[in-house]
């Protein structure tokens, strides 16, 4: 790890971090050339056994998740339907998603284990935790498994913080690559949950629009911010203090949970963003910035993304340590390498649309000129096409 002055850099604090990894979580297989694949653990087990690495973190013991837990996010008839997958060999759900019969135990303990390492970060008895679980959860909707995704975990988490361990209100916040369809609609008009989502723009699952700001009493709580490809460690740690930030600290959560997709990683085969792995442990400093001002730390990471296995293992080890305070990454020095250009458009927009919303949007004061909103219309306009 490369040397910095230390003038520059918060202190770090040394904190209790839990991980949930569990070898059964590997026995959900798709078809052999699926990226969302068992390797995918494979290479964070084989990370956290590092000397370097496992001595510092506590392990959490993943337990399927109750039915009572599910139905709070799921149809019963849906998970009628999941559950039956354990007896047949191969069921297809989408052309991106199906099942074999290890699926289902691996997909109650994946959203099993988050809620057990809410618990744990609830009661005290850790700082904050992550979740290494598979399947994936946020494209999965009430009824409907897709893009990779079973059960919403992430969902099944704040439902359960909520109505198991009685906090009031939860921020998500998702940095994967894609849209997190099925959360955006768990929460669409609760007041109670705030859904903040970074997404490549016309891609999977098309859904994200930044005018999709929730319904009813819950509009204002969904913030998208469909971005086009090319965006970097400079660009995402920007959106995050300059909007996320301002945004978080005004609905002061009590527990935050990041749906952690690394396919916006620089090397990722699904991608075409340029993430690196100083870049997301930046991205969790921030993260952590906002749970330390609102809910004593309280943090939560579940994985969703990330298919290039060797950028997924050094991401995530990143991710862990800056959890853990054994590193603390310079923010202010990797939002010096944004490119402003990138940045104009979509800060404009959403103080424009969400301003109205959260106030201390109105500040980020961003002005463009009616040729600066053509030219960046026709960026937009160009990568649409060529999508």
């Amino acid at each position: 790890m490369s040397s910095t002055p230390s003038n520059t850099l918060e202190k770090a604090t040394v904190r209790r971090t839990g991980i949930v990894i569990d070898p059964r979580c590997g026995n959900h297989c798709m078809e052999a050339d699926a990226p969302e694949c068992p390797a995918r653990l494979d290479v964070l087990q084989a990370m956290l056994r590092e000397p370097a690495m496992g001595r510092h973190f506590v392990e959490i013991p993943a337990r399927p998740v109750v039915r009572r837990s599910l139905e709070e996010v799921h149809a019963p008839a849906y998970i009628d339907r999941l559950e039956a997958t354990a007896a047949q060999p191969r069921v297809y759900f989408d052309e991106d998603t199906s099942t074999s019969p290890g699926s289902h135990e691996a997909a109650l303990l994946a959203a099993g284990g988050l809620c057990r390492a809410i618990a744990k970060v609830h009661t005290g008895a850790l700082d904050n935790a992550f979740a290494l679980v598979r399947p994936p959860g946020h494209h999965a909707e009430r009824a409907q498994a897709k893009g990779f995704c079973l059960y919403n975990n992430v969902a099944v988490g704040a439902r359960f913080a909520q109505h198991e361990l009685g906090l009031r209100r939860i921020l998500i916040v998702d940095w994967d690559l894609h849209h997190g369809n099925g959360t955006q609609n768990c929460f669409a008009d609760d007041p109670s949950v705030l859904f903040f989502s970074t997404h490549r723009a016309f891609a999977y699952p098309y859904t994200g629009r930044l005018r999709d700001v929730g319904k009813g009493r819950g509009k204002g709580y969904t913030v998208n911010i469909p971005l086009l490809p090319g965006f970097g460690n400079g660009e995402y740690l920007a959106l995050f203090q300059m909007i996320l930030s301002p945004i978080a600290l005004s609905f002061k959560p009590d527990l935050v949970l990041v749906s952690a997709g690394f396919d916006i990683h620089v090397d990722d085969p699904m991608g075409g963003m340029r993430v690196t792995p100083e870049g997301f442990a930046g991205l969790t400093r921030l993260v952590m910035n906002i749970a330390d001002a609102c809910c004593r730390g309280k943090l939560v990471m579940s994985l969703e993304g990330g298919y290039g296995l060797e950028g997924l293992r050094d991401s995530v080890r990143r991710v862990l340590r800056e959890m853990a305070g054994l590193q603390t990454a310079d923010t202010a020095a990797l939002m010096a390498s944004a490119d402003p250009r990138r940045l104009a458009y979509p800060l404009w927009r959403v103080q424009r649309i969400h301003g109205r919303y959260w106030p201390p949007l109105a500040d980020l004061g961003v002005r463009l000129s009616l040729m600066d909103r053509f030219r960046s219309l026709l960026t937009w306009w160009g990568a649409y096409l060529g999508s």
